[in-house]
C-alpha cells in the first residue's frame, strides 16, 4: 500500500486543548459556587438538588462541546451559573422568622434634633450565654455630647479573625455599642461557610457594653481588646448618624449578612467610607483580626509605643473578669487602656 494513502492519527491540536482547558479553569469555581448555592439555599428536597445540580454541569460541558471556538465556549458555558446566579439574587431577606431571644427585636430609631431616642436597646442579665434576663431598654442620647468612638477587637479562636465592635462614648451617661452580627433562627448556629450564602440576615446589635462585650468576656471566654480611636468627634458622630440610619431602615428593610461583603467589618467599613470618603483598600479589612495593626499603622490607635506594648496594654478580659458585671463595667475594662491620641500620628510597622 502506498504510504501516502494512510490515515494519520487525528490531532486534537493546541486550539482544542484551550478550547477545554481555558473555559474549565473557569468552569469548576463557578459552577462549584452555583451546586454550592443550590445545596445550601435551594430545595430541599435531594433529588431536585441533585436533577438541578447535574443539570448546571451538563448544561456546561454541552456548551463548550458545541462552541466553535474558546471564546463561544467560554460565554456559553457560563450561562447555567449565571442562571443560578438570578435565581439566588431572588432569595428575600424576612424580619418574620422564629429568632433567638437575643435578637428577637430590631431595635429603632426617633429623632428630635441632637436628642435621639433608640427604642430596643439590648441590657442582658447574663448568668451564661445561654442563660439571661432580657431587658430591652429605650435610650436617649444627645449625639452633640459625643467625645469619640473605641473599637472593640474579639478573638475567639484564630488570631487572624475577630469579630469588631465600635462604641461611641458621650460626656454623659454610658458608651452605646453597635455590634454588626447574624441574625439566627431557633435552632441555628452561625457557619463560616453559609456565612457566604443566604443562610442569615442582617443584623445590629445596639446594646450597652456590659451586655455585648460582657458576655464575650465573662461567658464565652473571648480575647477581647479595647482601642481607642483618633477621630473628630463630628465625624464620630456622623458615623453613628451614618449607623442609625441603617438600624432605622433594617427594621422595614432586611437585608442579608455575607461573610465577605456585609461582615462586622467590611459593614464599619461602609458607614465610614459613607462619611468620610473612600480609602485604599488594605488586606487586612478582611483579615480582620489584624485591624489593630493597620490601626497602628495609620495613626489612629495610639502609636507611641511599640505595637506589642500597645497591644497588650489594650487586652481587657482579665481586667474584666476579675469583677462581676456590673455599673461601673466600661470605666473599669478603659483601666490602663492607652489613651486616645490628640490627632492622627502615621507609623511605619514596628
Amino acid at each position: 500500500m502506498d504510504a501516502s494513502s494512510t490515515t494519520p492519527h487525528e490531532n486534537p491540536g493546541p486550539g482544542l486543548l484551550r478550547k477545554w482547558l481555558v473555559p474549565s479553569l473557569v468552569l469548576v469555581p463557578l459552577d462549584g459556587w452555583a451546586i454550592a448555592a443550590l445545596a445550601i439555599d435551594g430545595p430541599e428536597s435531594v433529588v431536585v438538588f441533585s436533577v438541578l445540580a447535574l443539570a448546571v454541569v451538563a448544561a456546561s460541558i454541552f456548551a463548550v462541546h458545541r462552541a466553535s471556538g474558546v471564546g463561544a465556549a467560554l460565554l456559553t458555558s457560563i450561562l447555567p451559573f449565571v442562571c443560578v446566579v438570578g435565581w439566588w439574587l431572588q432569595i428575600e431577606p424576612s424580619n418574620d422568622r422564629a429568632w433567638l431571644a437575643d435578637v428577637a427585636r430590631t431595635a429603632t430609631v426617633e429623632r428630635l434634633g441632637d436628642r435621639v431616642v433608640i427604642h430596643g436597646v439590648r441590657n442582658f442579665r447574663y448568668r451564661s450565654e445561654t442563660d439571661f434576663d432580657e431587658v430591652w431598654e429605650d435610650r436617649e442620647i444627645d449625639l452633640s455630647k459625643i467625645t469619640g468612638v473605641d473599637l472593640f477587637l474579639s478573638y475567639w479562636g484564630s488570631p487572624l479573625i475577630a469579630h469588631t465592635i465600635a462604641s461611641w462614648q458621650f460626656e454623659e451617661g454610658p458608651p452605646l455599642a453597635i455590634s454588626i452580627e447574624t441574625r439566627k433562627e431557633v435552632g441555628e448556629s452561625y457557619s463560616a461557610v453559609l456565612g457566604f450564602f443566604r443562610q442569615f440576615e442582617l443584623y445590629y446589635v445596639v446594646a450597652d457594653e456590659q451586655d455585648v462585650v460582657g458576655v464575650r468576656t465573662h461567658h464565652r471566654g473571648e480575647d477581647v481588646y479595647v482601642y481607642r480611636i483618633t477621630m473628630p468627634p463630628e465625624r464620630a458622630r456622623a458615623i453613628l448618624e451614618d449607623y442609625l440610619e441603617e438600624v432605622e431602615r433594617l427594621s422595614t428593610q432586611p437585608r442579608w449578612y455575607n461573610a465577605l461583603t456585609h461582615n462586622c467589618t467590611t459593614t464599619i467599613r461602609m458607614h465610614v467610607r459613607n462619611v468620610a470618603g473612600s480609602r485604599p483598600m488594605d488586606w487586612r479589612v478582611l483579615v480582620n483580626g489584624k485591624l489593630d495593626e493597620l490601626g497602628y499603622e495609620q495613626g489612629t490607635i495610639n502609636n507611641d509605643q511599640p505595637f506589642a506594648e500597645i497591644r497588650a496594654a489594650s487586652a481587657i478580659s482579665e481586667r474584666a473578669r476579675s469583677k462581676p458585671i456590673g455599673g461601673d463595667f466600661s470605666e473599669r475594662i478603659r483601666e490602663g487602656v492607652p489613651p486616645r491620641p490628640d490627632r492622627v500620628r502615621p507609623s511605619g510597622p514596628r
